[in-house]
């Protein structure tokens, strides 16, 4: 009988397990996963560029227009927590194949509605279909691919997820005078389906074979589950600004970037379209430029939590320098932030690294909900806040300025609270 701790003799069974797995297979693997993170991160993004046809077709208010796009960050949201213990209990290949079911029903629930509530529905119902699209894919790599390559398929997952925010922009703006926003939402509802029967279908053989299917015997969060991640002051060290920092960018980058665009800097949709090509282009760039650094300058001596507060510092100054000019050259500031962002993935990484291996799937899940849920409060209430300024006689352009500076100011402290709270990671069970 083993006499080393169970948790080892897992890590040393699923590395054996997954030594071979190499070649065709390692690529269909990760295409399948990829594929279904492309379309999650267009979806999520896909609003900035069709606002303006659905406020014109729709009639909606900037705080409609902010409540219809939050619908998938808050449903996304509450998926993260049976979400973690499903994948453990079920395995990635089943979870995030029926998943894509719901987000294929969800797109052509959107793109058939009449009614705020009809789009509202769609798009909370794609929310929770594409909810599994990173986790999943976290979780089958673990199980599938040797320890040493985990880094660079989650740096390649990444990649895929801004090459669908690239494609949520200049294509989207090309094919919406022919299809317009309700056939781009059928064109992808088959694409999710085809996605989604891909993944269930030719990962069988994978799966079969090194495992990751359904699991067997005993409790799924016999560890301490939740409960030990929530109660964890290092998680919430790392919580915070995944909730204030990393949530707002991504309200920005999936809604308000295009309005900003068109509103406070006076671009015209076709020039707001490129400009959000770029944004994402330089985000996918500098995601593959942090991937290749961080583990050298770490090699040189440079703390990682050094490095998180220099990016989220430079994200905080390049929004600032935001409200303090419209020159036509402002949107360059944009590409800035965009080239600070990837230190966020820093933070995500090592909240799953602070915890046993058992336990990584759900400390992501957990990292992920607060993230989703600063998005949704974020991509609400900047609509709200931009209609009540406006409401108290204050020029549209102003109106945004003044809601950004007030999301500034949460970053700002979510900065402070990273910087001077000291909680380390306890990486003895881990």
């Amino acid at each position: 009988m083993c006499s080393c701790p169970r948790s080892s003799c897992s890590e040393r069974a699923i590395n054996s397990l997954t030594a071979t797995l190499s070649g065709a297979r390692a690529a269909r693997v990760f295409l399948c996963f990829a594929l279904g993170y492309l379309l999650s991160y267009a979806l999520r993004a896909v609003n900035a560029v069709i606002a303006p046809a659905l406020v014109a077709d729709m009639g909606l208010s900037n705080a409609d227009l902010g409540l219809l796009s939050s619908a998938y960050f808050v449903s996304f949201g509450a998926m993260q927590l049976p979400l973690g213990v499903w994948l453990d209990k079920y395995g990635a290949r089943r979870t995030e194949s029926a998943l894509l079911l719901c987000a294929a029903l969800g797109a052509a629930v959107f793109a058939s509605s009449s009614s705020l509530a009809g789009l509202w529905l769609g798009r909370a119902l794609i929310g929770i279909g594409v909810s599994a699209c990173l986790m999943a894919a976290f979780k089958a790599y673990r199980q599938w691919f040797p320890a040493e390559r985990q880094s660079q398929l989650a740096s390649w997952m990444l990649v895929a997820g801004t090459s669908g925010a690239l494609t949520a922009t200049v294509p989207v703006t090309m094919a919406l005078p022919a299809l317009g926003w309700r056939g781009i939402f059928w064109v992808v509802a088959a694409l999710l389906l085809a996605v989604a029967g891909a993944i269930f279908f030719s990962l069988r053989g994978v799966e079969r074979q090194f495992g990751g299917g359904a699991a067997k015997g005993g409790p799924v969060a016999a560890d301490g589950g939740y409960r030990r991640i929530f109660g964890s002051a290092y998680f919430w060290r790392m919580g915070v600004p995944g909730l204030l920092v990393h949530g707002i960018f991504f309200a920005l980058q999936t809604l308000w970037a295009g309005p900003w665009m068109t509103t406070v800097l006076g671009k015209s949709t076709q020039q707001t379209g490129r400009i959000l090509f770029a944004f994402n282009l330089v985000l996918l760039l500098s995601y593959l430029a942090l991937g290749w650094a961080a583990p050298r300058l770490v090699a040189r001596g440079w703390n990682t939590h050094r490095i998180i507060g220099i990016g989220i510092g430079g994200m905080v100054l390049a929004q600032a320098a935001m409200l303090a000019t419209s020159a036509p050259s402002a949107w360059l500031l944009w590409l800035l932030l965009a080239a600070c962002v990837p230190v966020t993935t820093l933070v995500q990484s090592h909240v799953a690294l602070a915890f046993p291996a058992a336990l990584a799937g759900r400390a992501n899940a957990a990292y992920n909900l607060q993230l989703f849920i600063g998005a949704f409060a974020t991509q609400w209430g900047f609509g709200v806040a931009v209609d009540l300024f406006k409401a108290h006689g204050m020029p549209a352009p102003d109106a945004f300025r003044a809601t950004l500076a007030i999301a500034i100011v949460l970053q700002a402290g979510a900065l402070a609270f990273f910087t001077f709270n000291r909680a380390q990671a306890d990486t003895s069970t881990s």
